[in-house]
């Protein structure tokens, strides 16, 4: 039986192993659960790292729907392959391993043509919704299909593994938009996703990187990361301040990875005549839409959801030191404490960013 880390083994008992559960709205607990089975086209992993996402803090309370209870949720993880099916090839026991948090099926129109993240069959780890229920990886141990499986390379640790997941969606939303050397770019929101799209813009070969959010306290790494410019969301003249910056222009491309109306106007006012708009984030399924600065100035605008097949890309990057995610990480802490990281994320206490949990 594989060994973890401090040489104890993995349990898996007669009952099962240990999960995190969301068992009802704003309470989870750290209980027994059946040990998952691992299918013939499966890896049962070993979860060594688990990031707890935004939208796992905002399915606590039952807002969003997509964490109805009772469920594990958890797709941000990495950890040792324990067990492969009979008809996997490419990974062994005992092999450090990443997975994606989308779910495919491969054979629908939309796989067919590489957009895996549209699948018509599409299921999303730790997800618990009207249509389907897919437990995630808060708990000792997953089983995942093997074609959403990537090899860990030994020069990240099992943390930065479980942030790879959260990169490829920085480097999805980057993407969307036709990017050119030394364009101008701006990013709405300096959290944990604007922070790796600042990255990838950087990577991108982007000239000029403006950072917006509320909260100054997120500038320094933002600075770090390749923002040229950061400037508060409630300064006076904000708007006029982006147009100076931009030679009375405005940005080639705007990220928006928010998802309020406010955010997502500011970042139509900014983009500058025949620009790109991405957005990334959606905290609100409906905003208002400045529709005619839309059309008039004929912007681009461009949805962006999840990843479709850039984990490899992202390993890369992050194993060559082209992106990093470790300043990302406030904390780690055993799986069973993890109510309380919780309700200190869902409190929004302030300096929190990524927490990660270790079974």
């Amino acid at each position: 039986m594989l060994r973890r880390d401090g040489g104890k083994q993995p349990r898996i008992g007669v009952d099962g192993v240990r999960a995190l559960v969301l068992r009802e709205y704003h309470k989870l607990s750290y209980e027994e659960v059946p040990t998952p089975v691992c299918g013939p086209d499966d890896v049962l992993v070993a979860v060594k790292a688990c990031a707890i996402c935004g939208s796992d803090v905002h399915g606590v309370d039952g807002s969003t729907g997509r964490r109805q209870p009772p469920v594990i949720m958890g797709h941000e993880a990495s950890g040792i392959v324990a067990e492969v099916g009979s008809n996997v090839t490419g990974f062994a026991v005992g092999g450090r391993i990443t997975f994606d948090s989308t779910i495919y099926c491969g054979q629908c129109s939309y796989c067919r043509r590489g957009q895996v993240n549209l699948c018509d069959n599409r299921r999303v780890l730790g997800v618990s919704c009207g249509d389907y229920r897919q437990d995630g990886a808060f708990a000792e141990y997953v089983a995942v299909p093997v074609h959403i499986c990537y090899p860990l390379p030994e020069e990240l640790s099992f943390e930065e593994g479980a942030l790879v997941e959260p990169v490829s969606i920085a480097i999805h939303g980057v993407s969307r938009a036709p990017l050119s050397l030394n364009d101008t770019a701006l990013v709405v929101g300096a959290g944990t996703i604007g922070l790796l799209i600042i990255q990838a813009l950087r990577t991108a070969g982007c000239g000029q990187i403006i950072a917006v959010d509320i909260d100054a306290g997120k500038f320094s790494l933002a600075e770090k990361f390749g923002a040229t410019s950061c400037l508060k969301a409630d300064q006076d003249g904000l708007l006029a301040h982006i147009f100076e910056l931009t030679g009375g222009q405005g940005v080639d491309a705007a990220f928006e990875a928010v998802g309020i109306g406010p955010t997502v106007n500011l970042a139509v006012e900014a983009t500058r005549k025949g620009g790109h708009l991405v957005l990334v984030g959606n905290v609100s399924p409906k905003v208002e839409l400045p529709l005619q600065a839309v059309v008039t100035r004929e912007l681009t605008l461009h949805g962006s959801c999840a990843s479709s097949g850039e984990y490899p890309l992202c390993l890369d990057l992050m194993k060559q030191g082209r992106i990093s995610v470790k300043e990302l990480i406030s904390a780690t802490a055993p799986l069973r404490e993890g109510d309380g990281w919780f309700r200190r994320l869902y409190n929004r206490e302030p300096g929190l960013m990524k927490v990660v949990l270790n079974p």
